[in-house]
């Protein structure tokens, strides 16, 4: 078994910085349900957190400990429900991708390019989207 050194690094140069972890996005249909459970334990604690206030009134003890307690848990929900709004905005739109523009020839026209890499004919200034069908 041999083993790899690791390459020597200048006390002037800056350490390397880690890279993201990027990971899979779940499916949407997790996302959803998660998002609907949610919404249903966020509807009950908006609704609980109202019963103690009105309660908390009628008997005239007031208790601010435990309303901060409540709100900073619907704090949380909320939090986690625009992360997950967000991870179904990009998953839903994960696979649409704008047509890619296209020379008389029919091979793709790479951003910036002047010529066709295919057929070599001049690109004018607006190449032609494709037409879905």
């Amino acid at each position: 078994m041999r083993f790899r050194r690791a390459p020597a690094t200048d006390a002037a140069s800056p350490p390397a910085t880690p890279r993201a972890v990027r990971r899979a996005l779940p499916p949407a249909g997790q996302l959803r349900r998660e998002r609907r459970t949610l919404l249903l334990v966020r509807e009950e604690k908006l609704r609980d957190l109202g019963g103690l206030m009105l309660e908390m009134y009628r008997r005239d003890q007031f208790r601010q400990d435990l309303l901060v307690d409540r709100c900073i848990e619907l704090g949380r929900l909320e939090e986690r429900l625009a992360e997950l709004d967000a991870l179904l905005a990009a998953a839903v739109s994960r696979g649409r991708t704008r047509p890619s523009a296209r020379c008389e020839c029919g091979a793709p026209i790479f951003w910036g390019s002047k010529f066709c890499p295919q057929c070599g004919r001049a690109v004018s200034g607006t190449p032609l989207p494709v037409e879905s069908s």
